[in-house]
């Protein structure tokens, strides 16, 4: 069955995008006496070493950390009420959406749905302010042992493992259920969200396979940098330079700022697009009917 195609999607990453302290320094080191620059001389050995993934060796280091250990996944959650986030966080979610109050878009029932893919650890962003305006988040996720402590990881969202997460947001909330098999074939017209619907924002290379992904089906890719950071501002104009994003901009999302002008810009042409495109096929729906059988 052909959808009506009329839902936008805002996906975001978490570190350096919505925040501007990785989650693990941000909440989790101070809480369990970690110091970071130590913590990832550690996982950069792991990875140049010995070849391991750059989240699978943080994971083991936080893992093989007695303190972390004790922990349950209700303790990530807690921690989550602490996380620092850029500015107009998390206001932004429901302020984008003012525009769509227009008749023009009421009409075709056009909505806005936020969507995090992260590769830090999902239960901490489920505890946190944002969870409540977002549709759903996805990352790393621990299993408990039957104490309860976390153990082990049961789901890894490396780099470019994130880019699943966006097919899965395009096909629709049975694929957001992760017992779906992703890789099922579904024609385009059938999906939800089709990626010239959706915006991706992240912040630098390791979100090059989500850029990739979206700007090469017709969506846009956006880019934030910290604007107390030089070097954030650097690899941005990389990526702009190399066109992997359509545009970056500093990471304050309150309303008035660059940013927040730049994404109102983009929400609004896809919207104004929508409203066209499904306005054409109720004509066209109407002049079939009126045809003589």
């Amino acid at each position: 069955m052909t959808q009506p195609q009329n839902v936008i999607a805002v996906v975001y990453d978490y570190d350096r995008t919505l925040s501007p302290v990785i989650m693990q320094n941000d909440v989790i080191f101070p809480a369990i006496g970690v110091k970071a620059d130590e913590f990832w001389l550690r996982t950069n050995r792991l990875r140049d070493v010995r070849a391991y993934e750059d989240e699978l060796a943080w994971l083991r280091l936080l893992l093989e950390n007695p303190d972390f250990r004790q922990l349950s996944n209700v303790d990530l959650q807690q921690f989550g009420r602490e996380l620092e986030f850029f500015p107009g966080v998390p206001e932004v979610f429901n302020g984008l959406s003012g525009f769509l109050e227009d008749e023009k878009y009421v009409r075709h029932g056009i909505a806005l749905e936020h969507y995090i893919v992260t590769s830090g650890l999902k239960e901490v962003l489920s505890g946190s302010p944002l969870s409540e305006h977002v549709e759903a988040i996805f990352g790393c996720e621990l299993d408990e042992d039957r104490e309860g402590k976390v153990f082990w990881p049961k789901r890894v969202v490396s780099h470019t493992a994130k880019t699943q997460y966006l097919f899965r947001i395009s096909k629709g909330p049975e694929y957001v259920d992760l017992s779906h098999d992703v890789n099922d074939h579904m024609p385009e017209e059938e999906r939800r969200i089709p990626f010239r619907n959706m915006i991706y924002i992240g912040d630098g290379p390791t979100d090059v396979p989500c850029f990739a992904v979206v700007s090469s089906r017709g969506g846009v890719a956006l880019a934030v940098y910290d604007p107390g950071d030089d070097e954030s501002l650097h690899i941005c104009q990389r990526l702009l330079d190399a066109k992997r994003v359509r545009e970056i901009g500093p990471a304050n999302y309150n309303k008035g700022s660059h940013l927040r002008s730049i994404l109102e810009y983009r929400l609004k042409r896809i919207a104004n697009r929508i409203a066209d495109e499904l306005q054409q096929a109720h004509q066209r729906e109407i002049i079939e009917a009126a045809r003589p059988r």
